[in-house]
Formats: C-alpha cells, structure tokens, sequence
C-alpha cells in the first residue's frame, strides 16, 4: 500500500503545481471557458491524490485486494479525466472530452470498492 501514499503524493504535489500554472500562466492565454476545465482537472485530481493517500494509510489497517484495486482505479481516473480535461483545455480538441467520462467511472468504481472493503 506504499504505492499509493507514493502516488498519492505525486498526485498532489503536480496538482499544487498544475493549479498554480493555470492559476498564474494560463489565466490569460485560455477563454474563461477552458481554464474553468482545467481547473476542474485540477480539482478532481487533488481530491482523488488524498483519496490515494487514504487508502496507503487504510492499507496498514487493512490488507484488502479490494483497497488495492480502488487505488488503481483512483490513479487511472486522475490520469482520464483530469489528464482529459487538462488536454482539452489547453488543446481545443473536443474529441478528447470521450476520455473523461471513463475517467469518471473509474472515480466511482475505485470510491465504491473502498466502502466494499470496509463494509463486506
């Protein structure tokens, strides 16, 4: 479960790095369309590196398969949906916008087998 407090880290430390480029950088070159999803990425990536945290900590308390495959899960939906909606909005490219929903779905999967790991 040390990977996770790892990748937990590394996911809030690029995303301090991410908001302040976006925050700093990017405030006057993108519409105030696409900073607002950027931003999002931003968001859901901070939110989902204390999920990854959590659950290298949860993972001391508990040696659940099910514990390991949410971080997976929360790792991948970091790198699609806000890895999607960073692309998007410094890109333009909508096409890339098909991306974000499955990143989504892994946030909902990998949040819905952290409660199974602790309520089965």
């Amino acid at each position: 479960m040390n990977a996770f407090i790892g990748l937990g880290a590394a996911a809030m430390f690029s995303g301090v790095a991410l908001g302040a480029f976006g925050a700093h950088a990017l405030k006057r070159k993108l519409s105030e369309d696409k900073l607002a999803v950027y931003q999002t990425g931003v968001l859901y990536q901070l939110v989902h590196g204390i999920g990854l945290l959590l659950i290298g900590v949860a993972g001391y308390f508990s040696d659940s398969d099910l514990l390991a495959a949410a971080g997976w899960l929360l790792a991948a939906g970091i790198l699609l949906f806000s890895g999607s909606l960073y692309a998007l909005s410094l890109s333009g490219i909508r096409k890339l916008g098909i991306v974000t929903p499955i990143g989504g779905l892994a946030f909902l999967a990998g949040w819905a087998l952290i409660a199974a790991a602790f309520w089965l």
